[in-house]
Protein backbone atom coordinates (compact mmCIF):
# COMPACT_ATOMS: atom_id res chain seq x y z
CA UNK A 1 0.00 0.00 0.00
CA UNK A 2 2.74 1.89 0.09
CA UNK A 3 1.92 3.87 -3.66
CA UNK A 4 -1.42 4.77 -2.09
CA UNK A 5 -1.86 8.50 -2.78
CA UNK A 6 -5.27 10.31 -1.22
CA UNK A 7 -6.13 13.60 -2.84
CA UNK A 8 -8.37 16.07 -2.94
CA UNK A 9 -10.46 16.47 -5.71
CA UNK A 10 -10.16 19.47 -7.84
CA UNK A 11 -10.72 20.28 -11.20
CA UNK A 12 -13.33 18.46 -13.67
CA UNK A 13 -11.06 14.96 -14.42
CA UNK A 14 -10.93 14.76 -10.53
CA UNK A 15 -14.54 15.29 -10.14
CA UNK A 16 -15.61 12.96 -12.77
CA UNK A 17 -13.34 9.89 -11.19
CA UNK A 18 -14.61 10.57 -8.14
CA UNK A 19 -18.54 9.95 -9.82
CA UNK A 20 -17.19 6.89 -11.51
CA UNK A 21 -15.94 5.24 -7.79
CA UNK A 22 -19.58 6.62 -6.45
CA UNK A 23 -21.36 5.43 -9.33
CA UNK A 24 -20.35 1.95 -9.59
CA UNK A 25 -20.33 1.46 -5.60
CA UNK A 26 -23.95 3.05 -5.30
CA UNK A 27 -25.66 2.85 -8.80
CA UNK A 28 -29.29 3.56 -7.08
CA UNK A 29 -28.12 7.11 -5.93
CA UNK A 30 -26.03 7.22 -9.31
CA UNK A 31 -25.06 11.16 -9.50
CA UNK A 32 -24.83 13.31 -12.77
CA UNK A 33 -21.35 15.51 -13.13
CA UNK A 34 -23.09 18.95 -11.89
CA UNK A 35 -24.94 16.99 -8.70
CA UNK A 36 -21.50 15.90 -7.74
CA UNK A 37 -20.12 19.40 -8.31
CA UNK A 38 -22.74 20.84 -6.21
CA UNK A 39 -22.02 18.38 -3.13
CA UNK A 40 -18.16 19.15 -3.88
CA UNK A 41 -18.87 22.84 -2.69
CA UNK A 42 -20.56 21.26 0.44
CA UNK A 43 -18.37 18.24 1.44
CA UNK A 44 -14.49 17.21 1.64
CA UNK A 45 -14.44 14.33 -1.52
CA UNK A 46 -11.20 12.75 -1.99
CA UNK A 47 -10.00 10.30 -4.60
CA UNK A 48 -7.56 7.33 -3.81
CA UNK A 49 -5.02 6.54 -6.55
CA UNK A 50 -2.26 3.42 -6.52
CA UNK A 51 0.07 4.92 -8.73
CA UNK A 52 -2.26 6.32 -11.72
CA UNK A 53 -5.28 3.95 -11.45
CA UNK A 54 -7.78 5.43 -9.20
CA UNK A 55 -8.65 2.63 -6.63
CA UNK A 56 -11.44 4.72 -4.63
CA UNK A 57 -12.93 7.58 -3.25
CA UNK A 58 -14.79 9.29 -0.17
CA UNK A 59 -16.76 12.00 1.39
CA UNK A 60 -16.56 13.79 4.52
CA UNK A 61 -19.82 15.72 5.23
CA UNK A 62 -18.88 18.44 7.84
CA UNK A 63 -19.73 18.15 11.94
CA UNK A 64 -23.63 19.87 12.38
CA UNK A 65 -25.98 19.82 14.87
CA UNK A 66 -25.87 19.86 18.67
CA UNK A 67 -23.74 16.37 18.85
CA UNK A 68 -21.41 17.68 16.13
CA UNK A 69 -22.15 14.68 13.64
CA UNK A 70 -19.93 14.26 10.90
CA UNK A 71 -20.45 11.54 8.25
CA UNK A 72 -17.68 9.60 6.62
CA UNK A 73 -18.19 7.39 3.97
CA UNK A 74 -15.05 5.40 2.25
CA UNK A 75 -15.78 3.52 -1.23
CA UNK A 76 -13.30 1.33 -3.22
CA UNK A 77 -13.79 -0.34 -6.44
CA UNK A 78 -14.48 -3.85 -6.25
CA UNK A 79 -11.03 -4.88 -7.90
CA UNK A 80 -9.19 -2.91 -5.50
CA UNK A 81 -10.61 -4.40 -2.09
CA UNK A 82 -8.88 -5.94 0.73
CA UNK A 83 -5.39 -4.02 0.59
CA UNK A 84 -6.26 -1.33 2.91
CA UNK A 85 -7.55 1.45 0.98
CA UNK A 86 -10.87 1.55 2.47
CA UNK A 87 -9.40 1.62 5.74
CA UNK A 88 -6.85 4.29 4.60
CA UNK A 89 -9.60 6.12 3.00
CA UNK A 90 -12.24 5.80 6.58
CA UNK A 91 -8.93 6.92 8.97
CA UNK A 92 -8.19 10.05 6.75
CA UNK A 93 -11.84 10.88 6.63
CA UNK A 94 -12.15 10.27 10.19
CA UNK A 95 -9.09 12.52 11.21
CA UNK A 96 -10.38 15.58 8.61
CA UNK A 97 -13.85 15.35 10.47
CA UNK A 98 -12.21 15.65 14.10
CA UNK A 99 -10.39 18.52 13.38
CA UNK A 100 -13.28 20.20 11.60
CA UNK A 101 -14.98 19.51 15.54
CA UNK A 102 -16.46 16.34 15.02
CA UNK A 103 -18.02 15.11 18.32
CA UNK A 104 -19.62 11.82 16.53
CA UNK A 105 -19.01 10.02 13.55
CA UNK A 106 -21.66 8.30 11.05
CA UNK A 107 -21.31 6.60 7.97
CA UNK A 108 -23.82 5.86 5.40
CA UNK A 109 -24.20 1.93 3.58
CA UNK A 110 -26.50 1.03 1.16
CA UNK A 111 -27.80 -2.17 3.08
CA UNK A 112 -27.57 -4.54 -0.01
CA UNK A 113 -23.58 -4.05 -0.02
CA UNK A 114 -22.87 -6.76 2.62
CA UNK A 115 -18.97 -5.88 2.26
CA UNK A 116 -19.94 -2.33 2.96
CA UNK A 117 -21.59 -3.14 6.22
CA UNK A 118 -19.35 -5.46 7.75
CA UNK A 119 -16.35 -3.15 6.66
CA UNK A 120 -18.35 -0.48 9.15
CA UNK A 121 -19.22 -2.96 12.07
CA UNK A 122 -15.48 -4.01 12.26
CA UNK A 123 -14.65 -0.56 12.81
CA UNK A 124 -17.17 0.03 15.61
CA UNK A 125 -20.27 1.16 13.92
CA UNK A 126 -23.55 0.02 14.60
CA UNK A 127 -26.92 0.79 12.89
CA UNK A 128 -28.65 3.89 14.30
CA UNK A 129 -31.49 4.24 11.07
CA UNK A 130 -33.01 1.90 8.45
CA UNK A 131 -34.82 4.53 5.59
CA UNK A 132 -35.56 4.23 2.37
CA UNK A 133 -35.85 7.58 0.14
CA UNK A 134 -38.96 9.07 -0.96
CA UNK A 135 -40.79 7.31 -3.93
CA UNK A 136 -37.49 4.50 -4.10
CA UNK A 137 -37.04 0.94 -3.00
CA UNK A 138 -33.78 0.47 -2.11
CA UNK A 139 -32.90 0.41 2.17
CA UNK A 140 -30.14 2.56 3.39
CA UNK A 141 -28.61 2.29 6.68
CA UNK A 142 -26.89 5.37 8.95
CA UNK A 143 -24.60 3.54 11.32
CA UNK A 144 -22.81 5.41 13.87
CA UNK A 145 -19.51 5.05 15.47
CA UNK A 146 -19.68 3.90 19.43
CA UNK A 147 -17.64 6.06 22.03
Amino acid sequence: MTDLRIEPVAGERMLEQWRHVHNVIVPPAAMSLDEVRERAGRYRLENAYVGDVLVGCSTVRPPEGEEAVATVIARVLPESRRRGFGAALYERGVDYARVQGAGVIETVVLAENEEGVRFAEARGFAEVERYVLDGETDVWLTLRLAG
